[in-house]
Formats: structure tokens, C-alpha cells, sequence
């Protein structure tokens, strides 16, 4: 419908991009997810202790690759004890250094060799311990071990520990797999279990960011660090939405959206005022001289003044609520505005262009069947209405039923040739065209565009949507990137402020693993959402390309790999 337009051309560009660029990446898939699978290191619902800890260390996991293939502790979801068994393995608990507490001197005066062979058995000591479920003196085990030969496996086993304690110490496993990582910056392990401390201490951009770099490391082969990825983005984005919408004041989106939804409808005459009009009835008047100028600031200023100082005639007020209630969903309040819809109706029942309108509010809420009903309704009233039909084609067409929506189409064009050549047929021309383009009838897809261009250069100010349909037809059509750059770029240079060029220009940029450029562009798209949906799916892509960009920032040796995974995957 028409308070869709720019989100359908949105939507379309991100489905788009995501399906032909699977790895790029986790941000595409995420932004549809309702939550991962929890992958969490707490045993205290579980009857014994998980293979929370490693066995040897990271050079003894190095000098076993000769042996058979299996899962290691640089796998995610591989054990975390690696089985390296000594040929005697009681002789370790008969070395007496493992439960002496050796001075520094002490240490320093051990052999390289002997150091390593005693961090190893107060290792194993330590994992022993942690199996028996007593957490505190494994990690006192580890402790000993770490300073005896310093491995970031002896610091990861000790974070196993501290989160298995009650209640868990998560700073500390924060702490020490930081330690563990400027050891080895690569330690899958060490990432995901730091994330996973990230993400109980609510600390979820940090999570994302280790959740991030743990699944690009292992080439995104293990499905519950990605659902992971899903998960805290999911969270980030929900938690920031709330938190932006609530010191966020209320404004009007761009010109260009505000005139597509204005322009679906057809023009209505200005106010016929009673013979002794009130204040109010005045400047309600005024108010709907300024929409028919397009100085939507100046009409939404007027048209509130207007319902305060009180309209004198019924369908004086119904027009003004409906105004007010339209301006009320531009700005993303849709509960307000179902209030005013739902007020003017009471007025003036008959009013379909309010039922219409409120059709457009059941969708924003997801609520289908009441927007039909809503159409139904206004069809009682007035089955000659060509509004009705054309709004209700726009529900079709979102919900991919084309044949329906191409048959409501026409019906609104058969009521009204001169609405439809005036007014609708631009929205006839583009949306036909984003027929053509669903059904891959690309060259008939940019003709149409093409026309809608022109007859938006006719106006003082232009929509700008006709372009970004064209650049993503073009791209889909012929994979030309630079040329569906430069319709999004011409757009924004008439619009500075169109949310689906901007977001067809950050998914182009994904398209192209250009990541930074990405994360840029859903930061403005996120600045420029309206409603709270809006705003958290907008974050969702910005927060996945960010974490991303990030890891290039942390691994820059990986760029090549990540390109060339990227086109493997694409």
C-alpha cells in the first residue's frame, strides 16, 4: 500500500543482494532471524561437567597434526580436551612440584623443558579437578600452570572455570581470554567463550564482534557460532531501537516519501466552509492549501492548530483528523494515528478515504485480515472510489499476489482516466514496473521507469523512487553496479534524505564486499528510519557490516581469504 513504497523498494534490494551473496555475509540472514539456539558454557542444569577444557597446549596440539583427522580445540564445536596421553598416565601426580608452590626463583631456576612439563601436569591436574566439578581449585590449577609457562589454553581453561562458578565471574573470563587471545589472535575458542561472557554481561556489541570474528575464522562452517551471530544481533539492534526511539523526537521522513504517499491518493477539493466559519475552519483551510502546495511542515503545523482551536462542521473534523492522523503515520506514531483514522470515522462513517488509511495502519501492525475489512468496508460506501482499488492492489503486491494486484490496478485506472493520468499514473508506471521487475521482464521493467522519470521532471520537486527502481533493475538485469550507483547518486542529490536510495546504495556496497562503505550507509539509514521496525532492522545491517569491518581492522592478513570465501560462497 502506499505507505509501503519506499520499504517494498527497500525490502526488494535487500532480499535481492542477500540471496546472490550468501557470505555477505552474516548481517543478510540476520536481519530475518527470530533468535539462535543458546550456546552457552554453564553446566549447572547438566548432571556432570562439559569437556569445558583442553588437554596439551597449543604446541603439543601443533606437533599432533600427523595423527588422524579429528575435531581439535580450534574447532568451535570440537572437544576442548585435547586427548594427548602420556605413556604412564599416573607418573604426573608423582612429581612432587605439582603440589609445591614454587617461588619465582624457584621457577627461574627450572629448565625450558622442565617448565613446560610442569605447566602441562598442573595442566592436567587442573582438568582433572575441573571434571569432579570443583571449579575454584582447577582454576587454581590453571593458575600455577599459567605462570609456570604462560599458554593461552591454560587461560582459556581457567574462563571455563569462572563460568561454571557461582555465580559466574564473567569479567574474569572476559580477562583472561584476553589474555589468551594476545597469545593467539586467532583462538576460536577463546573468542567464542569471550563472546558468550560479552553477551551475559549484556555487553553485546562486543559479542557480535567476537561472535563475528569466531565464525569468519572458521569459515562460517559451524552453525551455532552463526546462529550466535543472529542472536546477539538481534539483541544489539532491539535493545539500541528502544533505546534511540526513546530520546528520538518525532519528524517527518523525506519529501520524497511523504509525496509518494500523498500522491497515491487522489486530490480531494480544499474544504467547503460553512457560511460562518470558525477560526479553526480557517485555518483548516490553510492547512489544506499548504498540502496542496506540498509545505508539509507548514500543513502539519495548521492542521493541529485547527483541531485545537475547534472546527464548527462534521466533515470539517473528519478531514482534519484524517490529516492529522496521516501525518501521525508518516512520522512513525501508528498508534496515534489509529486513534485520529478511527475518530474521523466516527464523524463522518462513510469517509473511505480514512478507511483506506487505516487499511494502511492494520498493515503497519501486520494485521491483514483487519485491512481487508477495512477495504471492504470502504467499497459499501463508495465502490466508485478508484482509491480503494489501488491501495488495495499495493496490499496485494506486498504480499507477492501480482495477478490480484494487476487486476485492482486496473480497476482504480477504469474508474478514473483522468485520476490515473494525472495523479496515479506514476504510481501505475512505477509499481507496473516493479511488476515487471518481480517476473524478470527486466527491458519493459526500465521502460516504464524511464516514463516515470520523465513525468516526475514535470514537478517543482520530483520523486525520486522512479531512479532507484531503475538502478536496481539494472542491476539485477545486467549486473551493472556503477550505473545503478549513479541512479541511487542522482537521487540523493535531489533527495537528500530518500531512505530506499540510501539503502539500495549500502546493499550495492555489500554486493561489492565493500563492508566499511556498507556500515556508512545503513548508519544513515538508521538515522533516517521512522518507526521502531524500521529503525531496528536499519541497525541490524549496520551493526553486522560493523563487526565485520572490524575484523579486517583485527585481521587484516584475512582480507584475501574472506574475498575469495566470499566469491566461493556467492
Amino acid at each position: 500500500m502506499a505507505s509501503s513504497e519506499p520499504t517494498t523498494f527497500i525490502d526488494r534490494a535487500q532480499s535481492f543482494i542477500s540471496e546472490n551473496k550468501r557470505v555477505i555475509l552474516l548481517g543478510a540472514a540476520a536481519a530475518l532471524a527470530v533468535g539462535g539456539v543458546a550456546y552457552y558454557a554453564s553446566t549447572s542444569s547438566r548432571p556432570h561437567a562439559p569437556p569445558d577444557v583442553e588437554k596439551g597446549t597449543r604446541k603439543e596440539k601443533k606437533k599432533s597434526k600427523g595423527s588422524k583427522k579429528k575435531k581439535t580445540v580450534r574447532d568451535a564445536d570440537g572437544p576442548i580436551l585435547e586427548e594427548i596421553v602420556p605413556p604412564k598416565p599416573k607418573v604426573e601426580n608423582e612429581d612432587p612440584l605439582v603440589d609445591t608452590q614454587l617461588t619465582s626463583e624457584q621457577l627461574a631456576a627450572l629448565s625450558r623443558q622442565k617448565r613446560a612439563e610442569l605447566a602441562r601436569k598442573l595442566k592436567e591436574r587442573g582438568n582433572a579437578t575441573y571434571k569432579e566439578r570443583k571449579f575454584n581449585e582447577a582454576a587454581v590449577f590453571y593458575t600455577r600452570a599459567i605462570q609456570v609457562a604462560p599458554d593461552p589454553i591454560f587461560y582459556s581453561n581457567r574462563a571455563a572455570c569462572y563460568v561454571n562458578m557461582e555465580p559466574p565471574q564473567y569479567e574474569l573470563v572476559v580477562s583472561d581470554c584476553d589474555e589468551a587471545l594476545k597469545l593467539d589472535n586467532t583462538y576460536i575458542k577463546a573468542l567464542n567463550r569471550r563472546a558468550m561472557a560479552f553477551e551475559s554481561l549484556h555487553r553485546y556489541e562486543e559479542a557480535l564482534r567476537d561472535f563475528t570474528a569466531a565464525t569468519i575464522l572458521d569459515k562460517f562452517s559451524n552453525q551455532s557460532t552463526a546462529q550466535a551471530v543472529e542472536r546477539v544481533l538481534q539483541a544489539v539492534s532491539h535493545k539500541k531501537a528502544a533505546e534511540i526511539m526513546a530520546t528520538r523526537e518525532p519528524r517527518l521522513p523525506s519529501f520524497t516519501f511523504i509525496a509518494a504517499y500523498f500522491s497515491s491518493f487522489r486530490p480531494r477539493p480544499h474544504p467547503a466552509l460553512p457560511e460562518n466559519p470558525s477560526t479553526g475552519d480557517n485555518t483548516l483551510l490553510l492547512a489544506s492549501q499548504a498540502l496542496e502546495a506540498a509545505d508539509y511542515t507548514h500543513a502539519l503545523t495548521l492542521v493541529n492548530e485547527a483541531i485545537d482551536q475547534g472546527i464548527s462542521w462534521a466533515q470539517g473534523r473528519a478531514e482534519a483528523l484524517n490529516l492529522r492522523g496521516t501525518f501521525k503515520f508518516l512520522v512513525g506514531d501508528v498508534a496515534g494515528a489509529k486513534e485520529d483514522l478511527l475518530a474521523s470515522l466516527e464523524v463522518v462513517p462513510s469517509f473511505t478515504q480514512s478507511l483506506v488509511k487505516l487499511a494502511s495502519v492494520h498493515m503497519e501492525q501486520g494485521d491483514t485480515s483487519s485491512a481487508f475489512k477495512c477495504f471492504e468496508e470502504a467499497i459499501k460506501f463508495n465502490e466508485q472510489d478508484p482509491d480503494i482499488y489501488y491501495h488495495r492492489g499495493q496490499v496485494y503486491f506486498i504480499m507477492n499476489e501480482f495477478s490480484q494486484a494487476a487486476e485492482n490496478y486496473t480497476k482504480s485506472a477504469e474508474l478514473d482516466d483522468t485520476f490515473v493520468f494525472s495523479h496515479i499514473q506514476l504510481a501505475v508506471a512505477q509499481y507496473n514496473g516493479e511488476l515487471l521487475l518481480d517476473q524478470q521482464r527486466y527491458e519493459d521493467a526500465v521502460e516504464k521507469f524511464d516514463r516515470a522519470i520523465e513525468l516526475e521532471k514535470l514537478k517543482p520537486t520530483p520523486n525520486v523512487l522512479p531512479l532507484v527502481n531503475k538502478g536496481l533493475a539494472l542491476f539485477q538485469w545486467k549486473r551493472d553496479v556503477g550505473v545503478a550507483e549513479r541512479c541511487c547518486g542522482e537521487a540523493l542529490r535531489i533527495d537528500s534524505e530518500c531512505e530506499a536510495a540510501v539503502a539500495t546504495l549500502a546493499q550495492l556496497s555489500l554486493q561489492q564486499s565493500k563492508i566499511p562503505k556498507a556500515a556508512e550507509y545503513f548508519k544513515r539509514q538508521a538515522e533516517l528510519a521512522r518507526s521502531e521496525p524500521e529503525l531496528q532492522n536499519a541497525l541490524t545491517y549496520q551493526y553486522a557490516t560493523g563487526a565485520q569491518a572490524e575484523f579486517l581492522k583485527n585481521y587484516p592478513q584475512m582480507a584475501g581469504q574472506l574475498n575469495a570465501l566470499a566469491q566461493s560462497l556467492s
